[in-house]
């Protein structure tokens, strides 16, 4: 079973005196509608007065509680005519979550020349004192209920919300420590919690041992059957059975501890302990929306909790080396992994071994190319400080046959990319997706201040602009 993601909006619509009251009324009845039909699930203001909008001094705080008792995870302010900006703040700062601000595009002036509502001006108003306020928010383009840009933009949104909700508090299972000659996977732990609020729980491999002991039968057979049906076996059926109870016994722990992500020093203490390298066992945990990276990169898991978040759950992400150009096309470059990427991303069914790259010294380890198409990839990474997500387009290209989990890909400027990822602050991990995750990451970083975007091959102001809906991605 995968993981479900779930996002509540708090809907608080605002209006000002000067403006029309029946025409703010009519919208924000409008509006409420749309989320319905959208099925978005969302919590509103009409119960606090007999409007249903915020335009009062006195309601603020009945609003303040009722939001936060109801746990919203995102705002959003429609400014069903011009809006009470002093009032939209002081919400949006007690509650302290991501915010949308939009209003429905103004329609002509009456033939005596009045105007209904001047949404526009309002926002403006709005999104000013936003900032005096030290709120963060997002902008949503005017727009009619009814053009296909503000479903989209609510959607992207909605989803960005989601990461920001999943990066906050994280805590990421870390299995053992880094294998010793990997100082790329290195990450501050204390830096991590005061920029991010990202916790790690630390366990030793004598533990996760001793959790693959306690396993139920039932739950190990059940595994069993999942990997009889989803991959060809050549290995023995010890070699299956382990693999499920260490998959179960991730599992386990990362529940019991509310671990979102975990990251495994899969060599090579590991084999000493259990005979095992675990990637079919982290392959298994991927499909099941619990994100499990190699070699204790911390900072891939959080990528992976990241890519999987923006998608909610859509897509399953494949955490990947960047390994080898491509030896004919001069952008195209192979993302490899020993095995740990899910089987239902495969062209065909992907075989249970051993690692080519340990020669094949234990067992654990799948092997198959998955699908190509379009992709977005993506590293959360940094040092001395400052830290910064890579992000990019791919496709998937034909390439030379391959041992672990692979795929080739091409990218707009191989060139352009090595030399970002060699001169850092990244490293040979990235994860990847098959769906355009950009825009919905883009949006997050908002609402996330120590982290920075840094894109292969496009930019800032083009994401934007996909934002404002000059070009719908």
């Amino acid at each position: 079973m995968k993981r479900e993601y779930n996002l509540k909006l708090g809907v608080v619509g605002t209006r000002r005196d000067i403006f029309s009251r029946e025409d703010a009324l009519k919208y924000n009845n409008l509006i409420l509608e749309k989320l319905k039909e959208l099925e978005i699930d969302f919590v509103d203001i009409t119960h606090i007065n007999e409007e249903g909008l915020l335009f009062n001094e006195k309601d603020v705080e009945a609003i303040v509680d009722f939001l936060k008792q109801e746990k919203v995870d995102a705002l959003f302010f429609p400014h069903c005519n011009f809006g009470t900006e002093d009032l939209v703040a002081k919400v949006a700062k007690a509650v302290s979550k991501p915010v949308l601000l939009w209003g429905p595009r103004d329609e002509a002036p009456l033939e005596n020349g009045a105007r209904l509502r001047d949404s526009q001006c309002g926002l403006f108003a709005t999104g000013k004192i936003l900032r005096r306020f030290k709120v963060p928010f997002s902008y949503m383009n005017m727009c009619r209920l009814t053009d296909p840009y503000f479903a989209w933009r609510l959607d992207n949104f909605l989803r960005a919300a989601q990461v920001v909700k999943e990066l906050d508090g994280m805590t990421i299972l870390q299995i053992g420590t880094r294998p010793a000659g990997f100082w790329t996977v290195m990450a501050n732990e204390g830096e991590l919690i005061e920029k991010f609020n990202i916790r790690i729980h630390p366990i030793a491999l004598p533990e996760l041992k001793e959790e693959m002991e306690q396993v139920d039968l039932d739950e190990i057979e059940e595994t069993i059957d999942t990997i009889k049906k989803t991959m060809k076996i050549n290995v023995s059926d010890e070699a299956v059975r382990q693999t499920a109870a260490l998959k179960c016994a991730m599992k386990r722990l990362m529940d019991r501890f509310g671990c979102k992500a975990a990251a495994i020093q899969c060599w090579n203490a590991l084999q000493g302990h259990i005979g095992l390298f675990p990637c079919v066992a982290n392959s298994l945990l991927n499909e099941e929306g619990y994100p499990v990276v190699c070699e204790t990169d911390i900072h891939g898991a959080i990528t992976s909790l990241m890519v999987q978040a923006a998608s909610c759950g859509e897509h399953v992400p494949f955490f990947a080396d960047w390994t080898v150009p491509h030896p004919t096309n001069e952008n195209g470059e192979l993302l490899q992994h020993c095995g740990p990427w899910p089987a239902s991303l495969m062209k065909e069914m992907p075989s249970f071994g051993a690692p080519f790259a340990f020669d094949y010294s234990h067992p654990g380890a799948l092997h198959g190319e998955i699908v190509g198409g379009d992709m977005s990839i993506v590293r959360f990474d940094g040092d001395n400080g400052e830290y910064k997500l890579l992000m990019g387009h791919a496709k998937g290209i034909e390439g030379p046959k391959n041992q672990g989990t692979y795929v080739w890909i091409e990218v707009e400027n191989l060139k352009k990319l090595e030399a970002k990822i060699v001169e850092g602050p990244y490293i040979h991990h990235c994860v990847g997706v098959h769906a355009n995750v950009l825009p919905v990451l883009h949006e997050a970083l908002k609402f996330i201040p120590d982290l920075r975007s840094d894109y292969y091959d496009t930019n800032d102001e083009k994401m934007d602009a996909i934002l404002r809906g000059e070009k719908i991605c």
